[in-house]
Formats: structure tokens, sequence, C-alpha cells
């Protein structure tokens, strides 16, 4: 099977999600030891969130892990809460609202949580990252190069660090930028860059794999840089 036919199937599977189906994804992909490759492979093997949930415990037992449970019901539907609360929209692997290039990466998260417009994960992006420490020439290029390619269409996808990530998010606001975070989507980080946030917010988008709540961690961040 090629790395494309898992997420095919599964967006086949997204098309006609029930609320109680997407619950069961987001429990299924929070559960201990379900990365984004088991999780994909779960979901085509048993066709839904609700099945793999139910087959997890045995399947764990077989693997030598007794007393398996999967990720809590209650602990899921706090996050959604949470998320609701934050004005926050999760969007699963395969549902239309996905970044198609995120998609076609090897294991993409199965679960995202957005703020802001959802419609310019859509669209054609790029990502300009760098050094916090940057250069007055660092700084002046990346705000050079996310204004000319902001104005061919693109969106600038960056990490909303300090350095070269805010002077491309501040050049692309106005066409379009996507701030993809090491935390929950409403744990801003650094601090200091709420109001930048909250501009993003205002014509891109927050974006982060991570749990609502969650503090950024360092381990975080090359994923939320792929």
């Amino acid at each position: 099977m090629s790395v494309a036919e898992p997420v095919t199937a599964i967006a086949a599977q997204a098309e006609r999600l029930t609320d109680s189906e997407r619950l069961a994804r987001l429990r299924l992909a929070r559960s201990l030891n379900v990365g984004p490759r088991t999780y994909a492979h779960l979901l085509n093997r048993f066709g839904s969130g609700a099945r793999a949930l139910d087959a997890l415990p045995s399947l764990a037992a077989g693997g030598g892990k007794g007393n398996y449970l999967p990720f809590p019901l209650g602990d899921a539907e706090a996050e959604i809460d949470a998320g609701n609360a934050a004005g926050a929209k999760m969007i699963l692997l395969g549902e239309t609202s996905y970044p198609p290039l995120l998609a076609t990466i090897d294991h993409p998260p199965p679960v995202l949580w957005a703020t802001g417009s959802v419609k310019i994960l859509l669209r054609p992006a790029i990502a300009i990252v760098g050094a916090r420490n940057a250069s007055a020439l660092g700084l002046r290029t990346a705000r050079n190069l996310a204004r000319g390619l902001g104005e061919t269409g693109q969106v600038i996808v960056s990490g909303l660090a300090r350095g070269i990530d805010a002077a491309a998010h501040e050049s692309s606001i106005e066409t379009g930028t996507i701030a993809v975070m090491a935390g929950g989507i409403d744990q801003i980080y650094p601090p200091e860059h709420d109001k930048l946030a909250a501009r993003i917010a205002g014509t891109g988008a927050l974006l982060s794999e991570c749990p609502m709540g969650m503090e950024p961690t360092s381990r975080h961040f090359p994923a939320a840089t792929v």
C-alpha cells in the first residue's frame, strides 16, 4: 500500500462523519501508543474510529500490554469543550478543510485545531522559518520574501517565534499567514506575541496538532516546523 492510499481511504470515510465518530477519532488519536502511523493503520483496518477504539484493548493485550484503556471519553469531550470555548475548530485528517499539502506527508497528524480562517488552510502555502536572534539583514530579507510571496498569492507559514518567524508573519498578515504552534492554540508562545497572534487569526489562522491547553515543550517544536 502506498503512502497516499491510507489517507485516501481516510478521506473517503471522513466525508460522512457523525459527531460521535469525530469524537471517537479524537479519542483514538489521543490514546496511548497511537501515533499518526498507527492511527491511519487502525482506521483503514477497522473502518471507523469507534471500531478501532473497541479493538485497542485486545490489540494491546496481544502485544503484552494488559489493562490497556483508550483515551477517556470525558477527557476528549473536555478537549472539544475547550476548543469551542476558544472559538477553535477541530479538523480531522481526511476532512475537506484539512490542509491538502499537509495530508501528503508521511504520517500526517490525525487531529488539528485551528482558529481564524479555516479557508486559508486550502490555499497554496510556503514556509519561512529561521533564527530567533536574527541579524538586521536577515529580518529585512524575511520581510521582503514574505511580502513578495504573499503578493503572488502564497500563504506564508511560520512558527510565531521571535526573529525571522515574527518578521515573516508581520509582513504577510494582509495577504495571508498561518502560525503553526508547538502547543495548544490557546497557549501563545512567546507570550509577548499575543497581539501578533490575534492579528494573524484576524486574517489568517493559528494551527496546532496539540490538544487545547497544552503548554509548548521543546520536543514539539521540530514537529511543528515540518
